[in-house]
């Protein structure tokens, strides 16, 4: 309660490295028997009193807390994988994947923009066309579904999961050239739906939208 009302996946960096050192001190108390008590108070009442300062410097000072805290990264802007913004945060393709399904999301080609937060959580913006409830409101017929499969990273193929979708090397290397993709090597990412369209994403995409700011 001392930081606040706030779950451990919302603490700042700041206050998690606070628990870390508290539990670290703490702990060596513990298991030292040779530790005078007294130090270990004082030690955690100036980590306390010091913790404390900062949140306050942190609300009151927006750029004390910029300084402290992690600015939001664009990792998708209109479907596209943005590798910079990715690889400065020092996260994977995989690691952005993954926080997608996690979200029921499938397909990179329905996010209109994705960002990290500052607390390392991922915030997604749909097309307003691949919103399930606006679609039915007004009675658009929408596509089958909005699943795609992974068919290219880091320009390997993955030639296993274009058999079984039925397609070749062929098919998709003139997928490529129809969108302007002579070289494979220079695809990020790409993905077919149950449809048979292609999305891609290039490792030069850079954002085109203005940053994100706390």
């Amino acid at each position: 309660m001392y930081m606040g009302k706030r779950a451990i996946g919302q603490l700042p960096l700041f206050d998690f490295l606070v628990i870390i050192t508290l539990s670290s001190v703490t702990g060596a108390d513990i298991a030292d028997p040779d530790i005078q008590h007294i130090h270990t108070v004082i030690a955690i009442i100036t980590i306390a009193l010091l913790q404390r300062i900062i949140s306050y410097l942190i609300i009151k000072k927006r750029w004390f807390g910029h300084v402290m805290t992690f600015e939001p990264t664009v990792v998708i802007e209109n479907g596209v994988l943005l590798i910079k913004n990715i690889e400065h945060i020092r996260y994977s393709i995989d690691n952005i994947l993954q926080m997608l399904r996690e979200k029921d999301i499938f397909d990179l080609s329905i996010v209109k923009l994705a960002i990290i937060e500052a607390n390392g959580k991922l915030t997604v913006y749909r097309f307003h066309s691949s919103t399930p409830v606006s679609l039915e409101d007004i009675n658009v017929t929408k596509r089958t579904s909005n699943l795609a499969y992974p068919v290219m990273m880091e320009g390997k193929v993955y030639t296993e999961v274009l058999e079984n979708l039925g397609l070749s090397i062929s098919w998709l290397h003139n997928e490529l050239m129809k969108k302007g993709i002579n070289h494979p090597e220079k695809v990020l990412f790409a993905s077919i739906n149950d449809d048979h369209q292609l999305h891609i994403s290039t490792i030069d995409a850079t954002p085109k939208g203005p940053p994100f700011r706390h």
